[in-house]
């Protein structure tokens, strides 16, 4: 090894690594650092963004929470059945006078006391057996009264305003309208709509009165405070010509139209609509707070990149030495294989340990590459032989009970129940040969199963009942074939409770795989029976054409699919068979990839 290099000198590993160190770690450093600073001040602005959106998301719900209370004293009378038959009472005297006193104002005071919020309620109705009942305000507004409030008027009140009569045609429990109607903006209100009906016909819903629940707009937008998201910023809440209901600001020279100004002058604008009002609520964002985090970002980012720089160096210097004296271990060792502890098949070329290491890893692949190559061909050998000699171990019994019937039906002269037996039997034969196919599609299992179940109804008639319960969707997927006959065929053989059976056979799409279900209202089997079936030790002669199926399956497609048998003595058996749902090009490639 000596010689080699006093003939074939070089420039050691080491010093080629701590030279290329050195010419390239400026560039990557200075690479990462632009990308981090990028990323960083890109993060800050956006997490600053995802801050304030969720601040204006707390006062939507703020918001939204003050609606749904309205909407819940609302909800309070609208599906009151007994103020609706109360309301249908259109006899004048003492009945009108006792469902007004003894009902209608107590109900509509309960309903007001059950809130904490100043709300005005107002109640129009179609029955004007019933009286009025409001209170004179004298021109002010009847939420600065500080008391819970209701009125109740005819609906001849509002039957000419536009309002009402452009209000929507009525869903049950969905239709309602926040809108300010009446003198609501000039008190700085709004009102919640919405209907009452008779509903003894839901096709036919009859209005029988209408609400106003009345709010303060300062009350409804309380939570709107542009101190939540910095001083400068300005909240508003404004329809969609800009025209602002609630302005909240911190910003020199107030809410005016320049807040509208644009984005030209570094403002942010964040947006969130209002779910049931004509309004959207806006934040505007000055630069200064998106950006007051990015200059510091920038500074430190400079400085981590010089301290990168200075102890990549330190440690490429470490790393240099470190590996050139590994490295020449390396090449002593690949010496020893090259010398016959290895078939050596490669000569080495090149004049560095680099080149060595290759050539010899070379050639460990290429050995352990055949070895790999042989190993799979063989199990794949070992599979398909497997595969085949259980297939044929099924039929061979079937096929000699079957002909056991065939036989007693010409012995008795039953013509038409024989002609049926051999039919459904070629038609069971066509469909088990399949052309040599192992993977069948499920319609085909299934049309196979029915054959062997007409044999078997030829067989028993009226003491057999078969029910198939498959669904659709599991049609276009494939199955191993003859998994479902071999059940079959154990249920009639084992499971008869007196003389009579009933077997159910279900087919579903669960989670990706295809399931069947094979269950009869037999005997049963107990625990203990059915561990010996699927021991193949102690079930040698115990279940085999259950064991059989399970071991294609799992051959097949894997060991999470195969049989599963749930049973308790005198209540019967259920079966379950799991494979993919897999189509027939995508089962070939997981036996293939299986099989590997």
């Amino acid at each position: 090894m000596g010689q080699w290099r006093q003939t074939n000198p070089y420039l050691p590993f080491g010093y080629k690594l701590m030279l290329s160190f050195c010419v390239l770690i400026l560039i990557p450093v200075l690479l990462v650092g632009y990308t981090a600073n990028s990323i960083f001040v890109g993060s800050i602005r956006e997490q600053t963004r995802e801050n304030i959106r969720g601040t204006l998301q707390q006062m939507k719900d703020n918001i939204g929470y003050k609606m749904a209370e309205a909407k819940r004293v609302s909800d309070m009378l609208y599906f009151d059945y007994t103020l609706g038959d109360q309301l249908r009472h259109y006899q004048e005297g003492w009945v009108s006078y006792e469902a007004t006193t003894k009902y209608l104002l107590p109900k509509l005071r309960s309903t007001l006391e059950t809130t904490s919020g100043m709300l005005w309620l107002s109640v129009y109705l179609h029955n004007e057996t019933l009286p009025e009942v409001y209170q004179n305000y004298e021109g002010a507004d009847p939420l600065t009264l500080k008391n819970r409030l209701f009125d109740l008027y005819h609906i001849r009140r509002i039957t000419d305003k536009a309002w009402y009569r452009e209000y929507p045609q009525e869903k049950y429990g969905v239709t309602m309208r926040w809108q300010q109607v009446e003198d609501d903006a000039q008190y700085g209100r709004i009102s919640l709509l919405r209907r009452i009906v008779d509903t003894r016909n839901p096709l036919n819903l009859e209005e029988t009165g209408f609400i106003r629940i009345s709010v303060r707009l300062a009350d409804l937008f309380e939570s709107v405070d542009y101190t939540k998201i910095g001083q400068g910023t300005t909240l508003l809440v404004a329809d969609e010509e800009r025209r602002s209901v609630v302005i909240s600001t911190g910003a020199e020279g107030g809410g005016g139209a320049d807040v509208w100004s644009g984005e030209e002058a570094g403002r942010l604008y964040i947006r969130e609509e209002l779910p049931g009002l004509p309004w959207k609520l806006t934040a505007v964002i000055p630069p200064d707070i998106t950006e007051r985090d990015t200059e510091k970002v920038r500074t430190w980012t400079i400085l981590i990149c010089l301290g990168c720089i200075a102890v990549f160096l330190a440690i490429g210097y470490f790393i240099s030495r470190y590996f050139s004296r590994r490295v020449s271990k390396i090449v002593k060792v690949l010496d020893s294989f090259q010398e016959g502890e290895f078939d050596r098949r490669l000569h080495f070329r090149g004049r560095d340990e680099f080149t060595q290491i290759s050539e010899a890893l070379n050639e460990m692949g290429q050995h352990t590459g055949n070895l790999i190559q042989e190993v799979y061909l063989t199990r794949i050998q070992k599979k398909e032989a497997e595969l085949e000699s259980l297939q044929a171990q099924i039929n061979p019994h079937f096929l000699y009970n079957t002909l056991s019937s065939i036989s007693r039906l010409a012995k008795f002269g039953q013509t038409d129940k024989l002609q049926r037996m051999v039919l459904d039997l070629a038609k069971f034969y066509r469909l088990s040969l399949n052309e040599g196919r192992t993977v069948i599609p499920v319609a085909d299992e299934l049309a196979q199963a029915q054959a062997y179940m007409n044999i078997q109804q030829t067989k028993y008639e009226e003491r057999l009942r078969i029910l198939f319960d498959i669904e659709p969707e599991i049609l276009p997927y494939t199955t191993v074939k003859l998994i479902l006959q071999p059940f079959i065929e154990n249920a009639l053989e084992h499971a008869w409770c007196g003389d009579r059976i009933h077997i159910r056979i279900v087919g579903r799409l669960e989670q990706g795989s295809v399931v069947f279900k094979i269950i009869d209202d037999g005997i049963g089997m107990d625990r203990g029976l059915i561990r010996q079936v699927f021991d193949p030790v102690q079930g040698q002669h115990v279940g085999y054409g259950i064991r059989n199926v399970d071991q294609r399956i799992r051959l097949h497609y894997g060991k999470e699919y195969g049989v599963e048998i749930e049973s308790r003595p005198g209540m019967g058996t259920g079966v379950r068979i799991t494979v993919p749902a897999l189509s027939g090009e995508a089962a070939a490639q997981a036996a293939a990839g299986e099989a590997s």
